[in-house]
């Protein structure tokens, strides 16, 4: 499975699984959650318990449903449906302790469950026990900004720095547990420098992909967080200079005008291995 884009759209409008394959997102997820309003979450949920996961067109494209939070009331009735569906993952939202992953995980167990499990991670909470939620058990997660922003008390702005700690927070649990992350939505899904941009700088803060509202976002976050031919080539030229001087017994490698060490050498290494 790759983690580069996560295409979200409302579980009330099955079609929308189409709209995942042709966009190529890496992640299609039905949303029971904020996409779809308190009067259709029922008929959602039906909808979602029918899906013949096995008679669908995926191609690479992986098929997740979004449950709502636990307490909401709906938490339980969802896990029933997404259990029956087979998907190949159920996300929950606005996780906030180890013990919500742990009762998760055995609820869906309880069910015969065993796909992936993408925890959201968007209060200050969630965000301050980041590094337990990640190693609790979840295979992937998210960090929600907007929600995050609303439970600091705190204002959203385009410059992102209102975020950046919690940001790079979530990146770091994640990479301590060895488990991707998604980066936060923009919400102006019209602004393709943005989204971009913001994708760029999710990638350098070690993320592994983007969370998308709108199918036009998902090839830029596929290229984002896909190293390009130079990138590749920089890699190889820099690793077989390594393989080189190690051959000749030097310890000091020099690669287009700049000393590498042992860390550039491993993170040139990863990005082939990722290729």
């Amino acid at each position: 499975m790759r983690y580069r884009s996560m295409l979200f759209g409302p579980a009330s409008r099955l079609d929308f699984v189409e709209k995942f394959v042709r966009s190529e997102a890496d992640i299609g997820v039905l949303d029971l959650e904020d996409a779809t309003p308190e009067n259709a979450k029922a008929d959602a949920r039906a909808g979602v318990a029918q899906i013949d996961i096995d008679g669908l067109e995926l191609g690479s494209t992986a098929l997740f449903v979004r449950a709502n939070a636990i307490g909401s009331g709906h938490f339980a009735a969802d896990l029933d449906a997404i259990a029956a569906s087979k998907v190949d993952g159920v996300i929950v939202p606005k996780l906030e302790t180890d013990r919500q992953v742990s009762d998760v995980r055995d609820a869906l167990a309880a069910r015969g469950f065993d796909g992936a499990l993408c925890g959201g991670i968007e209060s200050v909470a969630g965000v301050h026990r980041s590094v337990e939620i990640c190693g609790a058990g979840v295979d992937l997660v998210y960090f929600g900004a907007e929600d995050y922003v609303t439970d600091l008390g705190g204002v959203r702005t385009e410059s992102n720095l209102e975020v950046l700690n919690a940001r790079s927070h979530v990146a770091m649990a994640a990479r301590l547990a060895g488990i991707p992350a998604l980066d936060q939505v923009v919400v102006d899904y019209g602004d393709d420098e943005r989204f971009s941009r913001e994708a760029q700088m999710a990638r350098s803060l070690g993320y592994a992909g983007k969370l998308c509202i709108h199918p036009g976002q998902v090839a830029a976050a596929n290229d984002a967080f896909t190293a390009s031919a130079e990138e590749i080539a920089w890699a190889r030229g820099l690793v077989a200079a390594a393989e080189a001087a190690e051959a000749d017994g030097r310890g000091v490698v020099s690669y287009e005008g700049t000393m590498v060490d042992a860390p550039i050498i491993a993170r040139a290494k990863k990005m082939l291995d990722e290729a």
